[in-house]
């Protein structure tokens, strides 16, 4: 059995639910029929330092909704796969896509229909208020609620296994964001 940090150490590639990881969960329709989300700051720096090392991400999520595209071009994220009935399917996708195997993915995720997911991914990380068949199937459950910073929790924890997270605070601010020396 591989522990925390070896499983960290191979990960190359985030696999990331939208609804209940990016967000706490709740949806606000707008009178005109216009979904909103809301997405923590740092979760997206966090994504942006992790692409700004080269290392890739995704979206898998089950709704489609036009504040995840624009939030995935932001953060130059690719692919997308929104409206996913069938999250593993979409998956595989993503690994296809992306060139990635399966132990270099790390999965975060909150719910029932992540849970193939987590069976079949180098690291499987339940946000802190996942349902209780994602925490206990996940290789990391984290401190952060989703939609609170757990997907920069995640990066932290897997650049500190990588050894790359004292590079990362050791730089300016615009090139953690930027990805330049």
């Amino acid at each position: 059995m591989k522990s925390l940090a070896e499983r960290c150490h191979a990960i190359e590639l985030l696999v990331i639910d939208v609804d209940g990881v990016l967000t706490a969960g709740g949806i606000v329709y707008a009178v005109t029929d216009v979904e909103l989300k809301v997405f923590h700051v740092r979760d997206g720096s966090g994504l942006m330092i992790w692409r700004g090392l080269g290392k890739r991400a995704a979206m898998i999520t089950g709704r489609a909704s036009r504040a995840v595209t624009r939030r995935a071009r932001e953060l130059d994220i690719e692919p997308v796969i929104q409206g996913a009935a069938d999250k593993l399917d979409a998956y595989h996708k993503v690994l296809m896509l992306t060139g990635m195997r399966p132990e270099q993915a790390c999965c975060i995720a909150d719910d029932l229909p992540d849970l193939p997911l987590l069976a079949n991914c180098g690291l499987s990380v339940a946000v802190a208020d996942a349902c209780s068949e994602a925490r206990i199937n996940a290789h990391y459950v984290t401190q952060a609620a989703g939609g609170k910073g757990a997907v920069r929790e995640t990066i932290e924890l897997i650049l500190r296994c990588q050894g790359r997270w004292p590079g990362v605070v050791d730089k300016p601010l615009s090139a953690r964001l930027s990805g330049t020396d």
